[in-house]
């Protein structure tokens, strides 16, 4: 069976990514972060046009259900910029919805990840490519195993792969252990999120041996303190054997962080880390974890 990667304009073959944000966000709203949304079309469309200006082919979006994904807009700005676009179901953290919103999704969030996935993002028509579900800090709580078991029920339904927000880089061994261990998900369908955030080079090599994709993302104000060390961290994962499960991401969040807002934005990826771990790296592995790992990591024989 063939795999492809589902973008917001239809499946395409992995090796038509090019090179790939594996984690950004086009589109974020919480109340967590009031008066810093991503709301903004013309930003979004700007912030596309300056990652394509400088080499970059394919952005996923791993904002979830309920944080203004904007779904019905992603397939206009993609055409416009160049760029392909993945475009995530899902739910995040509980802090990040009002408790009626989780209360209506009691009983039917695997239904609701299944039909995003299959037939379409509410009328937008646009079908995600990947489920996104969180952790905390440490520790799973009954909210995190609620999603992750709605999402491996519907990984299960459609092959989609389960990207995770690792709260503080923490906590990547127990979300295994859950989705892998106790829900029968296959280590290589899972794509733990924010390790830069908690350089921790054991917990690092035993997700990487266990079979799971290890994302890094930044930079961030909030992180500023762990992201210098991210290039020795996957430095120290290529020279293990793990450089196939390697994934990069820019995970801009806030407005200000964007570049057209004077932030890195999606840019920074290539234009700084890009020639930054080509030096840790090589030219032709920091090649590969941007363009031949994405296309496995969110490759699918979809069901």
């Amino acid at each position: 069976m063939v795999t492809s990667v589902r973008t917001v304009l239809g499946d395409v073959r992995p090796e038509e990514l090019g090179v790939c944000d594996a984690h950004d966000h086009l589109f974020l709203r919480s109340p967590l972060l009031p008066g810093q949304e991503l709301d903004d079309g013309a930003a979004a469309r700007a912030e596309l046009a300056a990652f394509r200006a400088v080499g970059g082919g394919t952005v996923v979006q791993w904002t979830p259900y309920g944080m203004g994904r904007r779904a019905a807009d992603l397939p206009e700005l993609s055409r416009s910029s160049g760029v392909r676009v993945v475009c995530a179901t899902g739910l995040h953290q509980g802090a990040h919805y009002s408790g009626q919103l989780l209360e209506e999704l009691r009983g039917r969030l695997a239904e609701v990840f299944v039909a995003e996935l299959t037939q379409g993002i509410g009328t937008s028509g646009v079908r995600a490519g990947l489920i996104k579900v969180a952790g905390g800090f440490h520790a799973l709580d009954a909210h995190a195993r609620w999603t992750m078991t709605a999402a491996a029920e519907a990984h299960h339904a459609t092959g989609a792969p389960i990207a995770v927000h690792l709260e503080m880089g923490t906590g990547a061994l127990d979300v295994l252990d859950l989705l892998c261990g106790s829900l029968g998900v296959e280590p290589h369908r899972v794509i733990l999120g924010h390790l830069n955030r908690a350089p921790d080079p054991v917990v690092h090599r035993q997700a990487a041996e266990a079979g799971a994709y290890l994302a890094f993302d930044g930079p961030s104000r909030a992180h500023h303190a762990t992201d210098w060390r991210m290039p020795e961290a996957v430095r120290a994962l290529a020279e293990a054997g793990f450089g196939h499960r390697l994934l990069l991401g820019g995970d801009t969040v806030v407005a200000g962080a964007r570049s057209v807002d004077g932030g890195p934005g999606m840019p920074y990826l290539l234009r700084r880390v890009r020639p930054r771990l080509a030096r840790e790296l090589g030219e032709e592995l920091t090649d590969r974890v941007l363009t031949e790992n994405p296309g496995r990591a969110f490759a699918v024989r979809w069901r």
